[in-house]
């Protein structure tokens, strides 16, 4: 069972990997990942591992990097990047049991 620690920490580290395109205004970048790997990163193995098999992961992905499409034209980078991170977020706490 994952508890809401071992989530979070995951969350945190997904959105740590979030982040804005060093040339490019207003881009979002999502650092490529095999989240089976990133295990050794101190998180949670066995959630790791059913996070990597879920469904919509291509769709989280591609929500986070659209997200500066979406965002209003006034919105700083800053804005914009902290929107993407909360993509990670809802995605991963509205769509991912802690129990398996």
């Amino acid at each position: 069972m994952t508890t809401p620690d071992q989530l979070r920490d995951i969350v945190q580290y997904l959105q740590s990997r979030v982040r804005l395109h060093p040339d490019r205004d207003r881009e979002i970048v999502f650092d490529p990942i095999d989240l089976r790997t990133e295990a050794v990163e101190g998180l949670d193995l066995a959630t790791v591992e059913r996070l990597a098999a879920v469904p919509w992961w291509s769709e989280m992905v591609a929500d986070i990097l659209e997200t500066p499409e979406f965002a209003e034209p006034e919105a700083t980078a800053e804005v914009i990047l902290g929107y993407a991170r909360d993509v990670v977020q809802e995605y991963v706490w509205k769509r991912f049991p802690l129990e398996a």
